[in-house]
């Protein structure tokens, strides 16, 4: 017997699950680098990526030059994603601790060779992408380690500890 939700739930499967028949799911990795330092903000870096397309030299170079250079918003201590979506599109997402506990969050982006440089991604919907089911990978892991940092002392040592702690393994 069919109840309501499941008559739902096979509405949805059959018209809005908003998947591609074409897309096939595959593991990806996290591979932790060097963290950036700019002005007011201090932030872990990850790339994320299929092993078999690692992160080309040239886009995390131009993704660290990019906000190197571009006034941020964002203030005091996070991370950053610098994911490779695909050949050749890139997101750089950036996410700092705010508020005493909410993950702050400012998305650019890198589309081919037709853009120079990231840009900010257009977000003008109500409902919005946020994280992918890779990037909830470091992004978890951040979650545990801002958590141990909350419980601290809150100080020098233990910012030190949590810039050390950083992710590194399959998404």
């Amino acid at each position: 017997m069919m109840t309501e939700t499941s008559e739902k739930l096979q509405e949805i499967l059959k018209s809005d699950l908003d998947v591609s028949p074409t897309y096939e799911h595959g593991p990806k990795q996290v591979i932790p680098g060097e963290a950036l330092e700019l002005d007011g903000v201090i932030l872990k870096w990850y790339a994320l990526q299929r092993s078999s397309a690692p992160m080309p030299e040239e886009i995390s170079t131009l993704a660290r030059s990019f906000l190197q250079r571009t006034p941020l918003e964002a203030k005091g201590l996070g991370f950053v994603i610098l994911h490779r979506c695909g050949n050749d599109f890139y997101f750089l997402l950036l996410s700092t601790w705010r508020g005493n506990n909410e993950a702050w969050e400012t998305v650019f982006y890198k589309d081919g060779a037709a853009m120079e440089d990231f840009a900010l991604f257009p977000r003008e919907k109500m409902h919005k992408p946020t994280f992918c089911v890779w990037e909830m990978v470091p992004l978890m892991h951040e979650q545990r380690a801002w958590e141990e940092f909350l419980h601290s002392k809150r100080d020098s040592v233990a910012a030190e500890k949590w810039l050390a702690d950083v992710y590194s393994g399959p998404a």
